[in-house]
C-alpha cells in the first residue's frame, strides 16, 4: 500500500481507528511528520489533538544507545538493564536529562505557542506517526504516555516493518498499522510525497485543531476514480464533504499530476471549507512522456471539458476550476465553452495561452501570481486586459513561480477558498458587470 501524502495516510488511518471513537481518546502526533497524519485522525474522531514531545536519553559515551526517555511534566522512563549494564552513574543520568529537558521544553513551546498540553487524564491515548523504521522514538512515546497516566495506549501508523510492529506491541496495548512491509527500506518510499514537515507546519496543525470548535466535522470521503474524458480514462481522486456546496476540479500544470503537493494543499483547505475536489491526470502516462502534449492547451481543455461532463453525471453541485501553470489556460479555455462553470482560479498560471478565447470566459476569474514571478506577472496582466468577466488579479508579495516561500502557498489557498465559497453557491446570480481590479 502506498500513500499519496500524509493527509491521505491520515484519512486512511482514521478509518482503521474509528472503533475507538466511543472511548473519547486524545490523539497525540509525533513531531514532525506524525502531526499532519494525527490531525486527520483527530478530525475524523472528533478528538482533541496535541503533540507528544519525547527525548531519548543517550548513554554518555554512546549517545545513539538510549538508556531511557523523558516527556513533559517531569516524566522520566529508564531502562534499568541498560543503566546497570553500562554502569551509568546518577550524576550522568541527571546531566543528560537536564540537557534533553531544555530541548524538549523549547520544542513544546514552539509547537503549542504557549497552549497547555491536551492529554490530561485521558483514559485512551492514540499515538500517531507517519511511519515506523526502528520504532525507538515511538516506543519512548508510548512509555511516556503510560507514565503520564494513560490507561490504554494505542499506537497508530500507516506503514512499518513486521519486526518493529512486534517490538512495539510490548509497549502499546494495541498497534494499528495499515501496511506491514517485510521489504522495508525507509518510511518515505511508501509515499508519493514525503516532503519534510517543518516546525511551522506542526504549529499550524495544532493551532487549526484548537481553533476549530467543530472538530467533529468528518473528513471528506475520498474515492479513487477513473474519469472518462474525450475517449480516454484518467486516474483521479474525488473528495466530497457531506453537503458540499460546490466542487472544484483541478487542472495541473506542465510536469505535474494529480499528486501535486501544492494542489493537494489547496484542495485540503477547500475541503475544510465544505467544498468537494477532483484532482485527476489530464494526460495518460504514455502521453506525459511527450513534452509537446503538456503544452497542447486544446487537448487539455477538451479533457477537462469531458471530465466536467463525467462529473455532472454524478454530482449536482456547482463546479469551479482551479488551474496551475498551463492548466490555468486549459481551465479558461474550457470555461469559455461552458457558461455553467461557476468560478475559475489560476495559480501562477499562463492564462495568455488561452489566446482569443479569453474574451468568451463568463465565469468569475481570480488570477494569483507571485510578486517575484516577473515574467508570468506581466503575462497575467496582459491576459486580464482581455477578460470580460468579473475578474481580479492578486499578487502575493515575495512569491516566486512555485510559491515555495513560507506562507505564500497558504495565502494562495486562502484566496482560492474565499473566491470559490463566494461564487460556487447554488442559485447565485451571475455578475452584472465586469470588474478588473489588481490587488497586492
Amino acid at each position: 500500500m502506498r500513500f499519496t501524502d500524509r493527509t491521505d495516510a491520515g484519512r486512511r488511518l482514521a478509518a482503521a481507528v474509528q472503533h475507538l471513537r466511543d472511548e473519547e481518546p486524545v490523539v497525540l502526533g509525533l513531531p514532525r511528520g506524525g502531526v499532519p497524519v494525527a490531525f486527520e485522525v483527530a478530525r475524523a474522531l472528533g478528538a482533541p489533538l496535541d503533540v507528544i514531545v519525547v527525548r531519548k536519553l543517550g548513554v554518555p559515551y554512546q549517545p545513539e544507545l538510549a538508556f531511557g526517555a523523558i516527556g513533559e511534566g517531569g516524566v522520566r522512563v529508564l531502562n534499568d538493564n541498560v543503566v546497570r549494564h553500562c554502569g551509568i552513574e546518577p550524576d550522568h543520568i541527571a546531566a543528560v536529562e537536564r540537557a534533553e529537558r531544555q530541548e524538549l521544553e523549547r520544542r513544546a513551546r514552539r509547537y503549542r505557542g504557549g497552549r497547555p498540553a491536551s492529554a490530561g487524564e485521558a483514559h485512551t491515548v492514540i499515538v500517531v506517526d507517519d511511519g515506523i523504521a526502528t520504532g525507538a522514538t515511538a516506543a519512548a512515546a508510548c512509555q511516556v504516555v503510560r507514565a503520564q497516566g494513560a490507561a490504554r495506549v494505542v499506537l497508530a501508523v500507516p506503514v512499518a516493518p513486521p519486526d518493529a510492529v512486534r517490538r512495539l506491541s510490548a509497549v502499546a496495548d494495541d498497534v494499528v498499522c495499515l501496511s506491514v512491509q517485510p521489504l522495508f527500506g525507509s518510511v518515505g518510499e511508501w509515499y508519493s510525497d514525503f516532503s519534510q514537515t517543518t516546525d511551522e507546519e506542526v504549529a499550524a496543525c495544532l493551532a487549526r485543531a484548537v481553533a476549530d470548535p467543530a472538530r467533529v466535522r468528518p473528513a471528506p470521503v475520498t474515492t479513487d476514480v477513473e474519469v472518462e474524458a474525450a475517449g480516454v480514462r484518467l486516474a483521479g481522486d474525488l473528495a466530497r464533504p457531506e453537503g458540499a456546496a460546490g466542487l472544484v476540479m483541478f487542472a495541473h500544470g506542465s510536469g505535474s499530476s494529480r499528486h501535486s503537493p501544492r494542489n493537494r494543499a489547496v484542495a485540503e483547505v477547500l475541503q475544510e471549507a465544505g467544498l468537494g475536489t477532483l484532482l485527476f491526470d489530464l494526460l495518460t502516462p504514455a502521453e506525459e512522456a511527450d513534452r509537446n502534449n503538456v503544452f497542447d492547451i486544446g487537448t487539455l481543455a477538451g479533457r477537462l471539458a469531458g471530465a466536467t461532463r463525467w462529473l455532472r453525471d454524478r454530482e449536482s453541485a456547482p463546479i469551479g476550476y482551479f488551474g496551475a501553470s498551463t492548466g490555468a489556460a486549459a481551465a479558461l479555455r474550457a470555461a469559455a465553452d461552458d457558461p455553467d462553470i461557476g468560478a475559475v482560479v489560476s495559480r501562477g498560471g499562463r492564462p495568455d495561452l488561452a489566446g482569443p478565447r479569453l474574451d468568451d470566459v463568463r465565469a468569475p476569474t481570480l488570477l494569483i501570481v507571485g510578486g517575484a514571478d516577473v515574467m508570468v506577472l506581466d503575462l497575467n496582466r496582459a491576459a486580464q486586459a482581455q477578460l470580460r468577466c468579473e475578474n481580479r488579479l492578486e499578487i502575493v508579495p515575495g512569491a516566486t513561480h512555485l510559491f515555495e516561500e513560507p506562507g505564500t502557498l497558504d495565502r494562495v489557498a486562502d484566496l482560492a477558498r474565499q473566491w470559490f465559497t463566494t461564487h460556487l453557491t447554488a442559485g447565485s446570480d451571475p455578475p452584472t458587470s465586469a470588474r478588473r481590479t489588481p490587488h497586492h
